[in-house]
C-alpha cells in the first residue's frame, strides 16, 4: 500500500483483527452484488469505502423517484438512469481506486454461474425469491460464500452461507423452493427506510469479515431484525438432509429448519 492508502484505511489497520494484512486482502478481493436497491446501496457504499478492490454490480432496473426514500446510493439527478450506472458514479466519488463493473442486466442461471465463479464473495441484495434461489444454487455449485439479506415493512433478516465448508446449510434449507412462502413486495406493502440500511450494512460487515478471514460472525446463522420494536434475534440454522439443493435425498423439504 502507498502512503495515501495507508492513510485512507488507517482506522482499519489500527484494528488488531484486520491490520495491514487484512486490508491488503480486501484490496485484492472481488465482491459480486446482486441488486443495487435498498440493500445493495449501503452494502456497496461500505465495501467501496472499505477498499474492496473490485465490485461487480448486477441490476437490470432503472432509478425511480420512489426509490429515493431508501436507496441511498442514488441521487435525484439519476432518476431514469440504470441503477448500476448511478451506483458506479457514486462509488467512484467515494473511492476512485475501487474497480466497479456495472452490469445493467437480469442475469440468467448461466450468467450467474459465470459471475459467481469470478467473485470471492456474493451479496444477494435482490428482492425476489426466484433470484435468491438462483444465486444460492450458483454459490453452492462454485463453493463461494453467500451473504443473503431481505427486508419488508419493519422486518429484516441476514444470513450467511459459507459454501467453502461442507457442513453449512443452504438458503433452500431455510426457505424451501416448493414451500409456497408468501412473497411480499415493498411496492405494495411498504418498507421502513432505515431498515434496509441496517440490513445492507450488516451484509457489508459480514462480507468484509469473510474476505479478511475473520471466522466470528453469522456463518450458519440467521439474524432477524424487527425495527418497529427494535428486537433482534439470532438463530442457528440446520442443514436439511432432504434439501433438494444441498441434501442427499430428493424428498421435498417443507419444514423450516431453524433452532433457537
Amino acid at each position: 500500500m502507498n502512503d495515501q492508502q495507508l492513510l485512507r484505511y488507517s482506522r482499519h489497520i489500527l484494528l488488531e483483527e484486520i491490520g495491514i494484512e487484512g486490508q491488503q486482502r480486501l484490496l485484492g478481493s472481488h465482491a459480486l452484488i446482486i441488486g443495487v436497491g435498498g440493500l445493495g446501496s449501503p452494502a456497496a457504499l461500505y465495501l467501496a469505502a472499505s477498499g474492496v478492490g473490485r465490485l461487480t454490480l448486477c441490476d437490470h432496473d432503472t432509478v425511480d423517484f420512489s426509490n429515493l426514500q431508501r436507496q441511498i446510493i442514488h441521487r435525484t439527478a439519476m432518476v431514469g438512469q440504470p441503477k448500476v450506472v448511478s451506483a458506479q458514479t457514486a462509488l467512484h466519488e467515494i473511492n476512485p481506486e475501487v474497480e466497479c463493473v456495472a452490469l445493467p442486466i437480469r442475469a440468467d442461471e448461466a450468467r450467474l454461474n459465470e459471475l459467481v465463479a469470478q467473485a470471492d464473495i456474493v451479496l444477494d441484495c435482490s428482492d425476489n425469491f426466484d433470484t435468491r434461489y438462483a444465486v444460492n444454487r450458483a454459490c453452492l455449485a462454485r463453493r463461494k460464500p453467500l451473504v443473503s439479506g431481505a427486508a419488508i415493512q419493519f422486518h429484516g433478516q441476514v444470513a450467511v452461507f459459507d459454501y467453502r465448508r461442507d457442513d453449512t446449510p443452504c438458503y433452500n434449507c431455510l426457505f424451501p423452493e416448493d414451500s409456497e412462502a408468501e412473497e411480499l413486495r415493498c411496492a405494495t406493502t411498504g418498507v421502513f427506510a432505515p431498515l434496509v440500511g441496517i440490513i445492507g450494512t450488516l451484509q457489508a460487515a459480514e462480507a468484509l469479515k469473510l474476505l479478511i478471514g475473520i471466522d466470528r460472525g453469522l456463518s450458519g446463522k440467521l439474524l432477524s431484525v424487527n425495527a418497529l420494536d427494535m428486537n433482534i434475534l439470532r438463530s442457528t440454522l440446520s442443514k436439511d438432509p432432504s434439501c433438494r439443493v444441498c441434501g442427499q435425498k430428493t424428498t421435498p423439504a417443507f419444514e423450516k429448519r431453524v433452532t433457537q
